[in-house]
């Protein structure tokens, strides 16, 4: 929007200029000469004012693309970082069902272990048949 306006501007500068060095021609008392310098002069001047703000323009563009650039950086930056979270997360949540399961394996084996010696020590040695309550 303001580089529409800015050549807007410019169209109108330029339009403005050529209005007046044509009055200036019809109703100068000078010679064809000093007008010609003055035509020469003001096109220079308007040459000169189109490099300057082409020059801002640039330098404003410029600006822009580092600020965004910079934003971008900040935007990948936060990402890794969500990223590295999460997977630090993730992390943790497997150790624990690691540590989970290995401890209900033990407990498991421990219930099954005691559950064989109490049979052992309720079944009389030589006897076939099932144990006595």
């Amino acid at each position: 929007m303001a580089e529409e306006n800015n050549i807007r501007g410019v169209a109108w500068f330029l339009a403005g200029l050529g209005v007046g060095a044509l009055v200036g021609i019809l109703y100068a008392p000078k010679s064809g000469r000093e007008t010609r310098e003055d035509l020469v002069s003001g096109a220079k001047e308007g040459t000169e004012y189109l490099r300057n703000r082409t020059r801002q323009a640039a330098e404003q563009a410029s600006v822009l693309v580092d600020k965004g650039k910079e934003q971008v950086g900040e935007y990948v930056e936060r990402g890794r970082e969500v990223v590295d979270r999460g997977r630090a997360q993730w992390e943790e949540f497997v150790e624990r069902g690691k540590n989970l399961v290995t401890d209900q394996t033990g407990r498991v084996t421990a219930a099954v272990e005691a559950g064989r010696q109490a049979y052992k020590t309720a079944v009389v040695p030589g006897e076939t048949s099932e144990p006595q309550l």
